[in-house]
C-alpha cells in the first residue's frame, strides 16, 4: 500500500525546513511545553501532547506574521517543540523521588547536572532508536497502523495551509488561562478548590477551579474522564465512608491515630492521605502490570517484526523522503550513551549492566512506537513499563546486595531512563508520521528531535528544582502521583514496609474493574487522586460529549474545542512555572491580595462558570471558523 502513497511535498520538490527560524521556535516551544507538561503531570497524574498546539502556533508565526509559506517549516517546529513535552512526561513519572528522598533525609538534594545526564541518557536513546525502526513501522506498516496523534497533526497541518486562523484560538486558550491561574494562584483572591461537606455520608464533595483541569477533560474525552471520576466516587464515596463508619476507635496502620479521630481531624481528606492512596497506588500498579500483560503477544511481535524491518528500506536511500541518520552515526550514539551510564554514580551497574539497560530499553522503545501506532499516545502503557522496570531493578539490586539508599536511587536512575525512552520513542513515531504524510527529511526531522531531546533534558533540571522549592512534591500543590507510587514500589520492595493489605485491596480492585471489560488505569488513577481533580477533570468531558453530539459530523481531534483547551493546558502551566519563580524569590507574598479582597465561594463558582462558557463557546464554532 505504501509503494502508491505519494506525501503532500513531492520528494524531488526541496523546500525550506530545518531554518534557524524552524529551530528556534522549536527549542523555545521544547522548553515551554516541557516546562508547562512538567507542571500538568505533576498535578494530575496525566500530560497531554504537544504536537497540535505547537504545530498551530508555528503556522500562525510563519505564515501569517513572516509572511512564509513553508508547510515542512512549522512540521519542524512542530517536531522539535513536541520533544520538550514527551522527555517532560516521561522524566515525571521518576525522577521526583530523589526530590522526595532528599526531603525525608535518606539522600542529598539531586543536582541539576545529575537530572540533566540521566534525561539526556534517555532521550537520546529514544529518538536513535526509532531510526532504523522508521522503515519498518512508519514506512511499511502504513495503511495499517494509523498513529492517531501523528496523522491528526498532519491534517492541522494541511488545513492551515488555508490561513493560521487556529493559532489564535490557542493563544486565546493560554492567556485565558494564565488570567484564571492568576487570580486563583498569584493575587488568591478566588478560592482554588469548589467544596461541600457531606455529613450524611462521612465524606465530601469537592472540585478545583482550574482551567487545566478542565482541558484535561475534554481533550480525553467523556469515556476516559469518565473513567477517572468512577475511581474517584469509588474511593470518597465508598471506602472512606466505610473505612470511618466501620473504623471507629480503631488504629489501623499505617494511620498513627484511631480512624475516628482522623476524620474529626482532617476529615474525608485525612482519611484518603492515611488509607486510599495507598489502595490506589495498588490499583494504578496492577493497572499497569494488566495493560502490559494485555500487550505482551503484540509487544514480542512487533519486537520481532521491528527487528526483520530493520535490514529493508536501504534501496530508495537517495531519495530525500527516504534519507535516515547514518547508522555509524546511531552506533556511535548509543555507544556513547551506554558509556555514560556505566560512568554515572548515580547508576549502580557494570558496563554490562548499562549494555542490558540500553537493549532493554531497545525494546520497550520498538513496543512503545508500535502501540502509539496503534492505540494512541493517551493510551500508551509507559506507567506500566516503569512500574515493571522498578521492580525488576530493585529485586535485581537487592539480589546482588545493593540494597538501601543506593540500590534505591539506582533503581530510580535506571527506571527514568527507560521510561523517557519510551515515551520519546512514542512521540518520535508519531513525529516521523505526520513528517512521511507531508513529504518531510527524516534525517532532518531526526536531528530536530534529538536537539529538542538535549535542550529538554538540560532544562527539566532546572524545571524540578524550580517547582520543588516553591511548592514541593507530594504536596496538595504538586501531588506528583506517579513518582509517589514509583517511591512507595521501591522502597516496598527494600524494606518491605508497605501496607500491603490496602495494596492488595487495589489490586483486587483493578483485577474486577478488568473483568467487567473497563479500561483499568483511568479507573485506577482517580481511586489514587484526590477527587477535587477528576470531578473537573469529569466536567471537561461532558463538555466535550456535548460538543460532540452538537458537531457530530466533525472531525473533533482536529477541532477549535481541542486547539483551545491545549491553550489552557499550556497557559495554566505557564504560569504555574511564572508564581513557582515569584516563591522562590519571595516576591508571591507581596502579590497576595487575600488578606485584602476574598470572594469565597461565590467567586469561584462564577469563576468556574466563565471556563465552562469559553469551552464551550470555542468549541461549538468549530463549523463557522475552523
Amino acid at each position: 500500500m505504501n509503494e502508491q502513497f505519494k506525501p503532500y511535498v513531492p520528494a524531488e520538490k526541496v523546500t525550506p525546513e530545518f531554518t534557524v527560524t524552524s529551530v528556534i521556535m522549536g527549542v523555545l516551544l521544547a522548553i515551554i511545553f516541557g516546562a508547562a507538561n512538567a507542571y500538568l503531570g505533576l498535578r494530575v497524574g496525566m500530560t497531554v501532547s504537544a504536537s497540535i498546539p505547537a504545530a498551530v502556533i508555528s503556522m500562525g508565526v510563519i505564515r501569517v506574521i513572516m509572511r512564509k509559506d513553508s508547510i515542512l517549516e512549522s512540521n519542524m517546529v512542530q517536531t522539535i517543540g513536541s520533544a520538550g513535552e514527551s522527555l517532560a512526561a516521561g522524566a515525571i513519572f521518576t525522577m521526583p523521588v530523589l526530590f522526595l528522598w532528599a526531603k525525608d533525609g535518606v539522600i542529598e538534594q539531586p543536582s541539576m547536572l545529575t537530572i540533566s545526564l540521566i534525561a539526556l541518557c534517555g532521550g537520546v536513546l529514544g529518538v536513535l532508536f526509532m531510526v532504523p525502526l522508521r522503515n519498518a513501522l512508519i514506512v511499511k506498516e502504513h495503511g495499517v497502523l494509523p498513529y492517531p496523534e501523528g496523522t491528526a497533526c498532519a491534517e492541522v497541518l494541511l488545513a492551515g495551509e488555508e490561513g493560521g486562523a487556529s493559532a489564535t484560538t490557542v493563544f486565546a486558550g493560554m492567556g485565558f488561562a494564565a488570567l484564571f491561574k492568576f487570580l486563583v494562584d498569584g493575587l488568591k483572591v478566588i478560592p482554588g478548590v469548589l467544596t461541600a461537606r457531606i455529613s450524611a455520608l462521612k465524606t465530601e464533595l469537592s472540585a478545583e477551579v482550574y482551567p487545566a483541569l478542565i482541558g484535561v477533560g475534554y481533550i480525553c474525552g467523556p469515556k476516559i474522564a469518565s473513567y477517572m471520576f468512577a475511581g474517584g466516587i469509588i474511593g470518597w464515596f465508598v471506602l472512606i465512608p466505610a473505612i470511618v463508619t466501620f473504623g471507629g476507635d480503631t488504629i489501623l496502620y499505617p494511620g498513627a491515630d484511631t480512624i475516628a479521630n482522623l476524620y474529626a481531624q482532617g476529615g474525608a481528606s485525612a482519611i484518603w492521605s492515611n488509607y486510599i492512596r495507598y489502595i490506589g497506588a495498588g490499583a494504578v500498579a496492577a493497572g499497569g502490570i494488566i495493560s502490559l500483560i494485555k500487550s505482551m503477544p503484540l509487544i514480542v511481535s512487533t519486537f520481532v517484526d521491528a527487528i526483520k524491518g530493520i535490514k529493508g528500506g536501504k534501496d530508495n536511500a537517495n531519495i530525500r523522503t527516504e534519507q535516515d541518520l547514518d547508522m555509524r552515526f546511531i552506533g556511535a550514539g548509543v555507544l556513547l550513551m551506554i558509556i555514560i551510564i556505566w560512568l554515572l554514580p548515580q547508576i549502580p551497574v557494570t558496563l554490562i549492566g548499562a549494555a542490558l539497560i540500553v537493549l532493554f530499553g531497545f525494546f520497550f522503545g520498538a513496543v512503545s512506537s508500535r502501540m502509539v501506532g496503534l492505540v494512541g499516545s493517551s493510551n500508551n502503557p509507559v506507567s506500566g513499563m516503569a512500574i515493571a522496570t522498578l521492580l525488576i531493578a530493585t529485586l535485581c539490586l537487592k539480589a546482588t546486595g545493593d540494597g538501601g539508599t543506593h540500590g534505591m536511587t539506582g533503581a530510580i536512575a535506571i527506571g527514568s531512563i527507560i521510561c523517557i525512552i519510551a515515551a520519546m520513542a512514542g512521540d518520535t513515531s508519531q513525529d516521523l508520521k505526520t513528517g512521511y504524510i507531508l513529504g518531510a527529511t527524516p534525517k532532518k526531522q531526526q536531528i530536530g528531535e534529538l536537539i529538542g531531546a538535549i535542550i529538554s533534558a538540560l532544562t527539566i533540571g532546572g524545571v524540578l528544582i524550580l517547582l520543588d522549592s516553591a511548592w514541593g512534591f507530594g504536596t496538595e500543590a504538586l501531588s506528583a502521583p506517579q513518582a509517589t507510587l514509583m517511591k512507595m514500589i521501591v522502597e516496598g520492595v527494600m524494606d518491605g514496609n508497605l501496607p500491603w493489605t490496602l495494596v492488595f485491596i487495589g489490586v483486587f480492585i483493578a483485577i474486577v474493574i478488568e473483568i467487567l471489560g473497563i479500561a483499568v488505569l483511568p479507573v485506577a488513577i482517580g481511586l489514587y487522586l484526590p477527587l477535587e481533580l477528576s470531578a473537573t477533570i469529569m466536567v471537561g468531558g461532558l463538555i466535550r460529549h456535548f460538543v460532540d453530539k452538537k458537531n457530530q459530523s466533525e472531525d473533533s481531534e482536529a477541532g477549535s474545542g481541542v486547539l483551545f483547551c491545549s491553550g489552557l493546558i499550556a497557559g495554566e502551566g505557564l504560569v504555574g512555572i511564572l508564581l513557582a519563580i515569584l516563591t522562590v524569590v519571595k516576591v508571591a507574598d507581596k502579590i497576595d491580595l487575600s488578606g485584602y479582597v476574598q470572594t469565597g465561594m461565590i467567586g469561584g463558582v462564577i469563576l468556574f462558570v466563565i471556563m465552562i462558557a469559553l469551552v464551550v463557546k470555542f468549541a461549538t464554532r468549530q463549523k463557522k471558523e475552523v
